[in-house]
């Protein structure tokens, strides 16, 4: 079945005379996965451990291992800066962050555009931060001690 854009649900909702029809034809379309079990997933299908996604994220390890384990629900930031520890791509990471109910990289936002322009060229989180900082935007991750 193909994956129906945000758009086109709305749409139908907006037509949908009966709900329980509508969430039956779009069954498929609905995010069931919690915030861990997406992270888990996203491991896996990048063949990577907790700890290159520390190391990639420069977020503390013990942060990073509650946000896996569900005990920490992060901050917009510190998905993005998840996001680049897992070496997700723009789109991967819109819908980490549609998972998490946190407002997506928005291009019209100036230090969204350029965290996209940043990943969009797999740029690094250190490489990020350095562009992000000439901009005079505030970082992502917090360096580890």
């Amino acid at each position: 079945m193909e994956t129906k854009s945000t758009d086109e649900l709305s749409h139908e909702i907006k037509e949908a005379t009966d709900i329980e029809d509508y969430l039956k034809n779009n069954r498929d379309n609905m995010i069931t996965r919690t915030l861990p079990q997406h992270l888990a997933l996203l491991l896996s299908q990048k063949g990577l451990s907790r700890a290159q996604v520390v190391r990639g994220s420069l977020l503390d390890r013990a942060y990073v291992y509650q946000i896996f384990s569900g005990e920490k629900s992060p901050s917009r930031d510190k998905l993005i800066a998840l996001a680049f520890g897992l070496c997700l791509t723009a789109a991967e990471t819109q819908r980490l962050l549609r998972l998490s109910c946190n407002r997506e990289l928005y291009a019209r936002d100036e230090r969204d555009s350029l965290i996209l322009y940043a990943m969009q060229r797999k740029m690094t989180i250190q490489d990020t931060n350095e562009l992000l900082f000439g901009h005079g935007h505030s970082c992502l991750g917090v360096p580890q001690a």
